[in-house]
């Protein structure tokens, strides 16, 4: 299956794995276990941590994607742009569980290229994002129970070099297709605009 991001995928140091989500973009969260796959879009999620680099994000309890997480233990939260706003919305807004019991999956209804995760190798990583975090849950029951809430150490991550790279996104002068999509709610997205630089303070 064709990956149009392949040309342009770099690793990315996990020291800056949080700049990936610093911004507060809509993201894709995939997983997989015992030959099943899903992938479904989120809302809420967060960088937590620098070293390890740890992520949040809120998977309810119904969905597909929950159910294989807990089994595996591990996930991928990519990045899409505003070329995968109506894929992005699909997905967000489709039954994984009923695809598997007809004996497919969201992967195969709406032909989502793909490619292996780098470090995670179970876990489907959707091509065509901006970036691609690796994740591996730090178990705390309680918590996820309660709300919804996981937690999970970065253990590789990529992004696509055209807009992401010296350590930080570069959106100016990006064309809208490689530009995160931020949720309004409805299935309404806005683009990040243009960058402003603050001036640090001395002896800051």
């Amino acid at each position: 299956m064709p990956q149009p991001d392949a040309a342009h995928r770099q690793t990315v140091p996990l020291a800056q794995a949080s700049r990936l989500l610093n911004h507060g973009p809509t993201v894709l969260v995939s997983a997989a276990h015992a030959g099943q796959r899903n992938v479904m879009a989120a809302a809420w999620a967060m960088p937590l941590d620098f070293e390890p680099p740890k992520v949040a994000v809120v998977i309810d309890r119904a969905t597909c994607t929950r159910r294989l997480i807990e089994a595996s233990g591990e996930f991928a939260l990519q990045v899409p742009g505003a070329a995968q706003a109506d894929l992005t919305v699909a997905v967000g807004n489709s039954s994984g569980q009923a695809l598997l019991d007809a004996g497919s999956d969201k992967f195969a209804a709406q032909d989502i290229a793909h490619f292996p995760a780098q470090v995670l190798g179970g876990v489907p990583l959707v091509a065509g994002c901006l970036a691609w975090l690796e994740c591996r849950v730090i178990a705390w029951p309680d918590i996820t129970a309660a709300h919804d809430l996981f937690l999970a150490e970065v253990v590789a991550a990529q992004a696509d070099a055209r807009v992401f790279h010296g350590g930080r996104w570069h959106f100016d002068g990006a064309p809208d297709a490689l530009r995160s999509l931020h949720h309004l709610g409805g299935g309404q997205f806005v683009l990040p605009g243009a960058s402003v630089r603050g001036r640090m303070p001395e002896g800051g």
